[in-house]
């Protein structure tokens, strides 16, 4: 089991072993997840722009600038 400390300015520092679990590396985000017996979870809110690949599907008919600018007028 890992533990860590809350310091005096609300931080933690994730144990190692965890950020290696992870797959952190520095500067990336963690989300903090309720679950429903009111403990949480750590998550990595960060992953690679690469893992988005055929998330979307490709439209079927392809639109015109010009079709978006009338679509969104500015104001």
């Amino acid at each position: 089991m890992a533990i860590a400390t809350l310091t005096s300015k609300g931080r933690i520092t994730i144990p190692a072993k965890l950020r290696a679990s992870l797959g952190l590396r520095p500067g990336d985000r963690v989300q903090f997840v309720s679950l429903k017996n009111g403990s949480f979870e750590i998550v990595a809110a960060t992953c690679s722009v690469r893992a988005l690949k055929g998330l979307i599907r490709k439209p079927s008919k392809s639109v015109s600038i010009e079709a978006m600018a009338q679509a969104c007028p500015s104001s």
